[in-house]
């Protein structure tokens, strides 16, 4: 991973941002020696929110079954074929 201070991020974006790009390669920014915050390239950011939506989505569902929320899964066949109405 590559570590930038924020003052090169103010005088060198273009280029950090081209290096970024072409790397893929996530840059840590820091402020007074300490981590401030990451620059992902666009399509790292869109997989990871893609994959933390679908872990969310487990997560959910596994609390479901824990609290005994759940159903049979022919009610759940029945329910699906009046959503996909």
């Amino acid at each position: 991973m590559k570590i930038e201070l924020v003052t090169s991020l103010k005088h060198q974006a273009t280029k950090i941002l081209f290096e970024l790009r072409e790397s893929k390669e996530p840059v840590l920014i820091t402020e007074d020696g300490n981590p401030s915050a990451y620059l992902v390239d666009v399509e790292k950011y869109e997989f990871m929110q893609n994959r933390l939506a679908l872990l969310e989505g487990i997560a959910r569902g596994e609390s479901s079954v824990a609290e005994g929320r759940v159903i049979k899964h022919v009610e759940a066949k029945d329910q699906m074929s009046q959503w996909l109405k």
